[in-house]
């Protein structure tokens, strides 16, 4: 039985991930770009202002609702995961340094996706019986598109509703218990038959932190967030420069050199220019959720009466994650020396010993921390995620029983071996992506009046 569904899951996989789906989600981020006239590119001296101007001021939300800073952050929290870490490492293993090039690219394509999503979330959103905002994909294409196509909305929510306990929750713990019990093991803490029990007590600390955040409401998850994600997203930063600053211009060319001819930078292990892109565009898209619509759904509880404004957050999000975050990952491997396999295979492990080739085995302690910390956030920005979908299935009734179940898979993902339980939520996640790049791209030409009259009044 396992065997059949991880067959058929693998050919959905396949197909969901591959050429076909890349197409489309390059495609529609091409079109937007095109549309818009590249505000990504145009406007990012002010998204940067707009961004990094709201850390300095300090803003109480109204009820039901977070600060515009604390929507991003819960945003950021989601996306800033182990793939920014696992991810990169498995995209270099098999498709070579040129990967990171196409990676590039498709947060370039990405940044204006997003901000579409963010821009039609905030505008297309509704207030909930509790008085909450909500909004993303679903209400936009409820709202937006009318009834006709609320099928495709109702497809989104559940998809979302089978992604987060696995994608959000369980692989994200077993991603800290892993961590934990490395650098542990390496310290001759624990010995590795004692991780089991060891696991387990840290699975029942997570159910209890994470039903802390979630069951305190939006302002809880705002607030846990907006202090998480910037520490976070610095502390692993600095600790990356320590490993590339003055090691670079070599890898940049390889980078470069082998996105379009992976066999003279790999040693003609990989060899295939297709490969290359897609492993590059396939991670991008995975780390920074352009094209999924989820980030959309923490912007649209932001306090804010300005989508366009909401949406300079969203192109900021996809720069900081995939950009900087994840490039710098990237440095880390392939300027520290350490042999990377090319053709299988890799995880988080080959980041980890990037860090250590340059500063020994104690910074393990480090990278677990920082792992815990990504980790940590991702459960708590999916699980808002999840809330969202399964209320618009339902009611807003759901939440609770729905907060105390996500808590408890914590307890699941830190015990049990979860290969097959990934591989599927990864399938529903790019599932997601259907319904949402259909509603973006028909609802295009709303956002792009909504963008021609913000710009207008600023003159």
């Amino acid at each position: 039985m396992l065997q059949t569904i991880e067959s058929i899951n693998n050919v959905v996989n396949n197909f969901i991930w591959g050429v076909p789906a890349m197409i489309c989600i390059i495609g529609v981020g091409l079109y937007l770009s095109l549309r818009t006239g590249f505000v990504q590119i145009r406007k990012f001296p002010y998204a940067l202002k707009t961004t990094l101007g709201r850390i300095f001021k300090k803003k109480e939300a109204s009820d039901g609702s977070m600060t515009p800073f604390q929507a991003v952050c819960t945003a950021l929290a989601g996306t800033v995961g182990t793939g920014n870490i696992a991810g990169v490492a498995g995209a270099i293993a098999i498709g070579g340094p040129g990967a990171v090039f196409w990676m590039w690219v498709s947060a370039l394509l990405g940044m204006c996706t997003k901000f579409t999503e963010v821009t039609l979330a905030v505008h297309f959103r509704e207030r909930n019986r509790h008085g909450d905002y909500v909004g993303g994909p679903m209400y936009y294409i409820k709202n937006g598109l009318g009834k006709n196509w609320r099928f495709l909305a109702v497809l989104y929510s559940a998809f979302g509703v089978l992604t987060v306990f696995g994608t959000g929750n369980a692989t994200q713990v077993n991603t800290i218990t892993t961590a934990i019990d490395t650098a542990l093991i390496n310290f001759n803490v624990i010995s590795e038959s004692s991780t089991g029990r060891l696991n387990l007590i840290l699975g029942i600390v997570i159910t209890l932190l994470v039903g802390m955040v979630l069951l305190g409401g939006i302002k809880r998850i705002g607030s846990v967030s907006e202090k998480l994600v910037p520490f976070m997203a610095l502390f692993y930063i600095v600790l990356a420069l320590g490993v590339v600053i003055g090691r670079v211009p070599a890898v940049f060319h390889d980078i470069v050199y082998g996105a379009f001819n992976p066999s003279a930078v790999t040693g003609g292990v990989i060899g295939s220019f297709f490969l290359s892109m897609k492993k590059g565009v396939s991670r991008g898209i995975f780390s920074n959720e352009a094209g999924l619509g989820t980030g959309s759904i923490a912007h649209a509880c932001a306090d804010t009466s300005k989508p366009v404004k909401q949406g300079m957050f969203g192109i900021f999000e996809v720069f900081a994650d995939t950009i900087v975050i994840c490039t710098l990952t990237a440095l880390v491997i392939l300027v520290s020396g350490v042999p990377v396999n090319y053709g299988a295979a890799a995880g988080a492990e080959l980041t980890i010993s990037g860090f250590t080739a340059t500063y020994g085995g104690w910074v393990s302690i480090f990278t677990a921390v920082a792992m815990c910390c990504f980790a940590f956030s991702t459960i708590i920005g999916w699980g808002l995620y999840g809330a969202r979908c399964i209320e618009f299935l339902f009611s807003a009734k759901v939440i609770r029983p729905f907060m105390i179940a996500y808590s408890l898979v914590a307890i699941l993902g830190a015990t049990v071996d979860l290969g097959l339980l990934w591989s599927i939520a990864e399938t529903f996640n790019g599932l997601m992506a259907i319904p949402n790049l259909i509603g973006v791209f028909l609802l295009s030409g709303t956002a792009i009046t909504l963008t021609k009259e913000y710009f207008a009044q600023k003159k």
